[in-house]
């Protein structure tokens, strides 16, 4: 190889066969595919690679997420799609199977919650669960604090404070979580990014381990850092939230900073 087409040659990562892959600013802006998202979708698949695009938004369905993407003109599967709502369903199975939730949020988390057996009730429940709904009820936030300050564990999907929408950025589970924690005194416990916790179940999910896994983001304070300390690889890309310029002020560093996943190897 001469040294002008080791210059263009897309970037490669160590020998690794699994992908964790952050899906808003890194595979798509939007409803629309960031360049190179596509082709890189198609390595994956075509190296026979396995990989899931994780999203800390618990609103939607993988069947939703799917149609999102593909709308988009990426082609993946719902087998392929992890969300914080699944990563929560996993968790409190794990910890009381079978067991009862009162749950503010939306499809996806109504959803996963009933797949892995849990009981949605008004009443007696043995979690509080919140995640992103664009429907908040106040009656049912009022209900979900009466239970919080009686004792009931509260859990939440994830801390994001916002979230895109078609309209801008609308307020997101952590700002719902943050409002019901100073209304109670109770700290909810956040399963989603950066909670190295999700990073476990996906990767459970795949049937892998972190030494053999890479995490691809756009985000210094979630990606980065939950892929660091899951012990997986980092790939920061600069099409989403963190800038080059911004790098500097965070202690820690992605193994390698690439400009789109156009640049990712396999």
């Amino acid at each position: 190889m001469t040294s002008q087409e080791s210059k263009e040659r897309p970037s490669s990562v160590s020998v690794k066969k699994t992908y964790l892959i952050d899906m808003d600013g890194v595979l798509v802006h939007g409803a629309r595919a960031i360049p190179g998202a596509n082709d890189f979708i198609h390595r994956l698949n075509d190296g026979g690679h396995k990989y899931l695009i994780l999203t800390n938004n618990s609103r939607y369905t993988p069947d939703d997420l799917q149609h999102r993407l593909n709308a988009s003109g990426i082609p993946v599967d719902a087998q392929h799609l992890f969300s914080s709502a699944m990563a929560t369903a996993s968790f409190v199975q794990s910890q009381k199977p079978g067991g009862s939730a009162f749950v503010l949020g939306g499809t996806g988390l109504y959803q996963a919650l009933n797949e892995v057996g849990y009981t949605l009730t008004d009443y007696n429940p043995e979690y509080v669960i919140l995640g992103e709904t664009e429907s908040y009820s106040y009656d049912r936030i009022i209900r979900a604090s009466q239970l919080i300050m009686e004792g009931v564990p509260f859990i939440a999907t994830n801390p994001d404070p916002s979230g895109p929408a078609e309209t801008g950025a609308i307020p997101g589970c952590g700002a719902v979580a943050a409002m019901l924690e100073k209304a109670t005194g109770y700290m909810a416990y956040y399963v989603g990014k950066p909670n190295p916790l999700i990073m476990r179940l996906a990767l459970r999910y795949l049937d892998e381990h972190s030494e053999n896994a890479v995490m691809v983001g756009d985000r210094m304070d979630t990606d980065i850092k939950v892929g660091l300390e899951s012990g997986l690889e980092t790939i920061m890309v600069l099409t989403g939230v963190t800038q080059k310029e911004m790098l500097s002020k965070f202690p820690y560093r992605p193994k390698r900073v690439v400009n789109s996943v156009a640049e990712i190897i396999p």
